[in-house]
């Protein structure tokens, strides 16, 4: 009878639905952080896509396949997919997958709102998408929705485009409220705080984040869509509106945001670093504080994306100064990885290749960073391709390396199976060479003067810009190889162990491999060998 019952529960245990409904329905909080990875992957192809679009266009001067009507569609829609549509989702994803499992949670707390929050999201991205087939075409204005050019100015898809981020900023809230609850109330007994895994710490100051500046976008495009249609002026001149205003909204949202699409990849950094460099993390309450620190002062630097509107003296001093000061916390956070390592006993697979590339690229992008910062330079820099530089330093090493590394680093406790090491250094070698040849000459031609956002150019820029196209055709190649990988790891191959890195720790390797459908119905038994201490 005993064993009947055992077997039994075991049933139960690993019970799992079949069918498309497993997928309609779940509120697993691994199916649904499977479904987010999967869509992150397809918009990170879809918006992949665009941007080798827009590096065909630019591989020599002159118009060549696209009307500039065309371009700033593709270049509006490429930011907007990468953003909200790719990192965004990968992060949730991510943060679905392994919260409960590195904090002892059966689940997230509230599963049914985690199912709606992952299904609004493809009818958002139907909408952006498809409003490219429009009369008058796609939203044509740059990710940043300036008005007038948003308001006065805009196709009449644009209205698609303000219902479009209006569901993804509500699938980002549910998100967010997820992980907040999730964390503070199903942590397993004696996972205090200051124990919790910096991944989990990372997650869990970006829900914040996310809960305070998500509204404000609301907001934003509120105005426009009133603007547009119900005989307001908040950004017309003409009716004692302001066009710098929407500047001011924009980007109260938008450098937080900024901070939402990179802290999770901290966290993941300082989950991986410490396992290859079989050691403790350096400074594990440090990098707590600096997370919350960066945090905070997100949100007192917005303007200093709009020094050239003319702002006063105090204003450039304050904000050039409050800018620099991130860099003291980051500097911690580098400086705590650097330390991790010296010393160590480092092997290096896929997982810490990534993570290295995403510390050494990333401090890269951060220089740039604090060059843009500085008021009486920027006057130079400013929308030119020095900025795309900057910013896609920062977002693929940042955001997107550090994506691949947590792939890899778990895709053993994913799937059951490891993946073929030889194929994923192949992977990391080729995306290290293409991802600098792509955005590095972007540095001199943006500090030789060459515009964003424009379809043609000097002939002066040619030689980097075909550098540029080269390693953007280069660099979306080689991601159809990490899809090849990772399809062959879900298929099969060398069976993982429970823990197949030997310096990890962590709850989520005291589970076998794969995760069981359901796992921590019984709280488990938080040591230091699991613990983050």
């Amino acid at each position: 009878m005993g064993a009947h019952a055992q077997a039994h529960d075991h049933h139960d245990h690993d019970h799992k639905p079949t069918g498309i409904k497993r997928w309609l329905f779940t509120t697993n909080h691994k199916d649904i952080g499977s479904m987010y990875l999967w869509f992150a992957f397809a918009m990170f192809l879809l918006g992949g896509f665009m941007a080798l679009m827009i590096r065909a266009e630019l591989f020599q001067p002159g118009l060549q396949f696209f009307e500039p009507n065309f371009f700033n569609q593709m270049t509006t829609v490429h930011g907007l997919i990468m953003v909200f549509g790719a990192v965004m989702p990968a992060f949730t994803g991510l943060a679905n997958w392994m919260i409960p499992l590195m904090i002892g949670a059966p689940d997230m707390a509230l599963p049914r709102m985690n199912n709606w929050s992952f299904w609004i999201l493809p009818f958002a991205f139907a909408l952006l998408v498809l409003s490219l087939f429009m009369e008058g075409g796609g939203p044509n204005f740059g990710w940043t929705f300036y008005a007038p050019l948003s308001t006065t100015y805009g196709p009449p898809s644009t209205d698609f485009f303000i219902f479009s981020v209006h569901i993804m900023g509500l699938s980002s809230i549910m998100g967010a409220i997820n992980v907040i609850v999730t964390v503070m109330n199903m942590r397993a007994p004696g996972m205090t705080l200051m124990k919790m895994p910096l991944f989990v710490w990372t997650w869990l100051i970006t829900a914040f984040l996310l809960i305070m500046v998500m509204p404000v976008l609301a907001g934003a495009v509120t105005m426009m869509l009133t603007d547009r249609h119900f005989g307001t002026d908040f950004f017309n001149a003409a009716g004692g509106g302001d066009p710098v205003l929407f500047q001011h909204v924009f980007w109260f949202f938008g450098h937080p945001e900024v901070y939402i699409m990179i802290l999770p990849s901290f966290g993941i950094a300082s989950a991986i670093i410490p396992a290859f460099a079989r050691k403790p993390l350096f400074g594990y309450s440090s990098m707590v504080y600096a997370t919350a620190s960066i945090a905070f002062l997100s949100f007192v630097v917005w303007a200093h994306h709009m020094f050239t509107t003319g702002m006063p003296l105090a204003g450039e001093l304050f904000f050039m100064y409050a800018t620099m000061l991130i860099a003291v916390p980051t500097g911690v956070k580098i400086f705590n990885w650097v330390a991790t390592m010296w010393e160590g006993s480092m092997t290096f697979e896929a997982p810490m290749l990534f993570a290295i590339a995403f510390v050494v690229l990333f401090t890269i992008g951060g220089f740039s960073g604090v060059m843009l910062a500085m008021a009486p330079v920027d006057f130079q820099y400013h929308d030119t391709y020095f900025v795309v530089a900057h910013f896609h330093y920062v977002l693929f090493p940042g955001a997107i390396f550090g994506t691949i590394a947590a792939a890899y680093y778990w895709l053993p406790k994913w799937t059951g199976h490891m993946y073929h090491e030889g194929l994923a250094k192949w992977h990391f070698w080729l995306s290290i060479i293409f991802v600098n040849l792509t955005f590095f000459p972007m540095h001199f031609s943006g500090l030789a003067g060459m515009q964003r956002r424009v379809p043609d150019y000097n002939i002066m820029f040619a030689d980097f810009n075909m550098l540029s196209t080269i390693g953007a055709f280069g660099l979306g190649i080689v991601q159809l190889l990490f899809l090849y990988i990772v399809v062959k790891c879900i298929k099969g191959g060398e069976k993982a162990p429970a823990k197949p890195w030997e310096g990890a720790h962590g709850l989520e390797w005291t589970v076998p491999s794969p995760a069981p459908y359901h796992t921590f119905s019984t709280p488990p038994k938080v040591t230091d060998e699991n613990a983050h201490s």
